[in-house]
């Protein structure tokens, strides 16, 4: 269930700002967005896990304080992220 150490990397390549970041808001969105989707897929049909649940609750709401940091450091970057996850921003 959790991202495996390529899909992780291949997020990383597609999303780093330059070569060998890890930790741009950018980043750290994508892999939260990727976690979010299949704890959202693997809910759909276990609907009482109520652990899982909850730490889906506690990666949407990173994801939102990050986004609210990206937002208010540089819009433009925050539009074509939430473009390109197609997520709502």
């Amino acid at each position: 269930m959790p991202l495996t150490p390529e899909q992780t990397q291949e997020i990383i390549r597609e999303f780093a700002r330059n070569e060998g970041d890890t930790g741009s808001p950018e980043v750290q969105v994508a892999i939260l967005t990727e976690d979010i989707r299949q704890l959202t897929e693997h809910l759909k049909s276990h609907k009482k896990d109520t652990s899982s649940r909850r730490g889906m609750m506690g990666k949407v709401a990173k994801r939102r304080k990050l986004l609210g940091y990206l937002r208010n450091k540089d819009s433009h970057r925050h539009h074509v992220l939430i473009e390109k996850l197609g997520i709502r921003g």
